[in-house]
């Protein structure tokens, strides 16, 4: 019973966080998708240094959450030259403030610096990514695209692996996950990205089927990635701010690998 609850406020929370979302990716300006991306992406570094590194001085993590607003004003302002300079700079400052304030020869603060660099590059670059995706030519609906993709990938690979699952495709990571619902999720996403093109002929179905394609192998990569993370620091959910999917990075990890596969290969289309 307590599984089919979960399950249901899972569904729940997902319904009713749709038309927020389809106001945001799709009729709302651009301005607000771009505010609405950089509040998830500031509140997964946080969940990620709150996870990760629970220690971390407050002056690195308000550092990274000012650096990650930099970085989205650039790409909003269409500032692109500043983005390799903030980027730099998510892992100078750590190293610099580490160095002089904390002097020790402990490689404990080598292992902070690495994840506090890691959180921001992590988290707030694939989400940027997002940004310029809805900034090109049928942005709005590229990113609809990447969302039909992602969920499409997550169902089916949930269903498939609950009525086929036999084979196991990462145990040590993640027990649950088959290969049998990893094959499912990928036949789904083809079979939705089709029917969406079919919707929104933004490109040939032969060459949208293939984005499809790495669309969802990255986002079940990056699920392994996010459960590699939390399996190594004990961690069962990343946050509780999303009622049946736990925290912002439980939901979004599909997006943070498949957003640059997406972004790659509308650049060379």
């Amino acid at each position: 019973m307590q599984g089919k609850a979960a399950h249901l406020k899972r569904w729940v929370t997902a319904v009713m966080a749709l038309p927020v979302v389809f106001f945001v990716v799709g009729p709302g300006p651009e301005w607000l998708f771009t505010v609405f991306i950089l509040v998830v992406a500031l509140l997964g570094i946080e969940e990620f240094y709150s996870n990760l590194i629970p220690d971390l001085p407050r002056f690195i993590k308000l550092s990274g959450h000012v650096l990650t607003v930099f970085f989205f004003g650039a790409i909003f302002i269409r500032q692109i030259m500043i983005l390799p300079l903030i980027t730099l700079l998510w892992a100078f400052i750590p190293m610099t403030y580490l160095m002089l304030a904390k002097p020790s020869h402990s490689p404990q603060w080598t292992a902070m610096t690495a994840r506090a660099t890691l959180g921001p590059i992590y988290v707030a670059f694939p989400l940027a990514m997002l940004t310029a995706i809805r900034m090109r030519p049928n942005g709005h609906i590229w990113i609809f695209f990447l969302l039909a993709v992602v969920f499409a990938t997550d169902t089916g690979a949930f269903y498939c692996g609950r009525i086929f699952g036999r084979h196991r495709l990462y145990e040590a990571i993640s027990p649950k996950k088959t290969w049998e619902g990893a094959i499912g999720g990928t036949v789904l996403s083809l079979l939705v990205s089709g029917f969406f093109i079919r919707l929104f002929p933004v490109l040939n179905l032969f060459p949208a089927l293939v984005i499809a394609m790495g669309i969802s192998i990255a986002g079940q990569i990056g699920d392994l990635a996010e459960s590699m993370l939390k399996r190594h620091h004990g961690v069962k959910d990343s946050g509780s701010l999303l009622p049946g999917h736990g925290g912002i990075l439980d939901r979004i990890d599909s997006i943070l690998f498949a957003s640059p596969m997406l972004y790659l290969a509308l650049v060379f289309l």
